[in-house]
């Protein structure tokens, strides 16, 4: 072998190695992988779409080194979710807002995925396995949402200008003051949710059956201390008042800013703008006692909670439930408070000074002794509905008030379609 065909074999050898030596640090730089693609959507309430932006962009940038996210946030309303979900299970947000109410019908079409990420933690923050919060989540001890706020309830808006804290007290007292400054109380009787106030204070019960499916109800009852009808009876006294204007929140809100509305019943999401609208007079309490056969009884009220939910169908269960988990976690659920008023279900964030120092969150606290965990079938809200705005209406036409109650009974117990 020459010498000059040897230094060429070296040559040759050495570029071998080098390239072997290249080809294997290449292959160790990528045994990681790319950061993998996920793509996601989220459903909210419209108004809560700038803040869930901001708490997405953060999940973004604190995972960025371990997948490209493409998030899409759209607007579905806590109270219509299940309607479209269940219209479409298939079409469903990966991850999705909903009001505790429901829950029922979510977990029985199957919709529902179960929490497996983190699931113990999720419980212990938000109060253990028997919080309200965590039993409303969960069937059969397993976690099915992220409970995302525990104020799901209501209580009365007030102001001072007109208002003292004895006068808050009584339904009848505060009409009367109302009336006679030319202002407006506010109550929506066109819903369930509402109405019940009255039934529970009178004694009166409606729950769910042991089948899961259907309701039990003696609204209509016709004897005990207080019967259907004498509850009827007080709800119309008070909408024939001059110092009633039944209505919602659109109601109440706009009647507070222009002056018009000077009381109503609602829940912390309506904090921020009631508080602009009564100023230095802003301020809340449990519900009012109410007039009913001579006697004054305090009005309760349901007691829910919202929830964060991931689709069963979801491609990417790994990362909805990640991001579920992000967007209820207690920094997140303060951020909830302070910028929409929700009372946290996180027990750290709930014990916080600033939460603590809320005047919306303190008037749900005196109301939840009073309140009851929603627990009704989903036939129970259209009845109610109907009931509840012919009363609003005066019952112009004079139906006899057993008639309603047995009619709207009827269809709370009725069997669901389907």
């Amino acid at each position: 072998m020459t010498r000059g065909f040897a230094v060429k074999i070296r040559a040759i050898a050495s570029a071998f190695m080098a390239l072997v030596i290249a080809v294997g640090v290449l292959s160790g730089c990528g045994s990681k992988g790319a950061p993998e693609e996920v793509m996601l959507s989220v459903w909210c309430a419209g108004e809560d779409i700038p803040m869930i932006s901001r708490m997405v962009d953060e999940f973004k940038e604190m995972h960025k080194d371990e997948a490209v996210f493409s998030i899409t946030i759209s607007a579905e309303g806590e109270d219509t979710c299940k309607d479209t979900i269940l219209a479409n299970p298939e079409a469903a947000a990966d991850v999705f807002s909903f009001a505790a109410d429901q829950f029922n019908s979510l977990y029985d079409a199957g919709v529902l995925l179960q929490i497996t990420e983190d699931a113990d933690r999720i419980v212990e923050e938000n109060g253990s396995s028997s919080s309200g919060a965590v039993m409303s989540a969960s069937r059969d001890g397993k976690l099915y949402a992220y409970p995302a706020t525990a104020s799901n309830g209501y209580f009365l808006y007030y102001n001072t200008e007109y208002l003292t804290e004895d006068d808050v007290k009584s339904f009848d007292r505060i009409l009367e003051v109302a009336a006679e400054n030319g202002k407006k109380v506010t109550m929506d009787y066109s819903s369930g949710w509402y109405i019940y106030s009255f039934f529970k204070g009178a004694g009166l019960e409606v729950t769910l059956s042991d089948d899961g499916k259907t309701n039990i109800c003696n609204w209509n009852a016709t004897s005990g201390n207080y019967t259907g009808v004498d509850v009827a009876q007080a709800m119309l006294d008070i909408a024939n008042n001059d110092g009633f204007l039944a209505g919602g929140d659109d109601i109440l809100k706009e009647g507070a800013k222009n002056g018009s509305v000077i009381a109503g019943i609602s829940g912390t999401w309506l904090s921020t703008d009631i508080m602009e609208a009564f100023g230095e007079g802003y301020a809340a309490a449990k519900l009012p006692e109410y007039t009913i056969k001579g006697d004054s009884v305090q009005m309760h009220s349901f007691a829910g909670y919202k929830f964060i939910g991931v689709s069963a169908n979801t491609k990417n269960p790994k990362w909805s439930q990640l991001l579920a988990q992000w967007l209820t976690n207690e920094e997140n659920q303060l951020t909830r408070f302070r910028e929409r008023g929700e009372g946290p279900s996180n027990v750290n964030a709930a014990s916080t000074d600033e939460v603590k120092a809320s005047i919306a969150i303190s008037a749900l606290s005196e109301q939840s002794v009073y309140g009851h965990l929603q627990n009704v079938a989903d036939t129970y809200w259209n009845p109610t509905y109907v009931f509840g705005t012919t009363i609003a209406a005066k019952n112009m036409d004079n139906v006899d008030l057993q008639v309603l109650l047995d009619t709207m009974v009827t269809g709370i117990m009725s069997e669901p379609e389907g």
